[in-house]
């Protein structure tokens, strides 16, 4: 049989499958563009978030950078040595009356200077004591959020291993606040 002498309904069927093909190749040509751009978004913000991700590890970096240079030139403040001390006092006697201290040379005021300086520290970082709190489970519901210096907070256990006195709390919330701050 030549395809001249194929009835005309086989001709419209064979038409219409052609046409049912094409269109559900157009349809997947249609969905995979759909996928392409979905992809290709996805993409896109995952690029974003690990552009952000670095750029929040760099701030971090420069924040303890600069903390940790911060720190090391007040520690550096309070440490006294003779030559130190000989560049800014003309004179023992001047620097006695300046310190307010009794001294019979150099090396011993650089001595007490450096050790007040260590008292001093230690004082700062002495916990203050829980006397009067009775019992640390119950928690005051009238918080007077005006008298600030009076509030008291309590760490969990395993919190509190890593945050040995309010010093540390405070510097760990400081730095907190910075990073927050800084990503607004």
């Amino acid at each position: 049989m030549s395809k001249k002498s194929l009835p005309t309904t086989q001709k419209q069927g064979k038409a219409r499958l052609g046409d049912q093909i094409r269109s559900i190749a157009d349809r997947l040509k249609q969905e995979t563009d759909v996928q392409i751009q979905a992809t290709s978004r996805i993409l896109g913000a995952a690029a974003q978030i690990a552009e952000n991700h670095d750029r929040l590890i760099n701030e971090v970096v420069d924040i303890v950078e600069s903390d940790l240079n911060a720190e090391k030139q007040v520690n550096q403040k309070h440490i006294y040595t003779v030559d130190i001390l000989k560049q800014q006092f003309k004179t023992l006697r001047d620097a006695k009356v300046h310190f307010n201290l009794k001294v019979t040379s150099w090396e011993s005021l650089a001595n007490k200077l450096n050790t007040a300086s260590c008292q001093t520290t230690i004082i700062q970082n002495k916990p203050q004591s829980n006397q009067g709190l009775a019992d640390t489970n119950v928690i005051n519901s009238e918080y007077n959020f005006n008298n600030i210096e009076n509030l008291t907070v309590f760490l969990e256990p395993d919190v509190a291993e890593m945050f040995p006195n309010s010093e540390a709390v405070n510097e760990a919330l400081r730095f907190l606040i910075r990073v927050t701050s800084k990503n607004r």
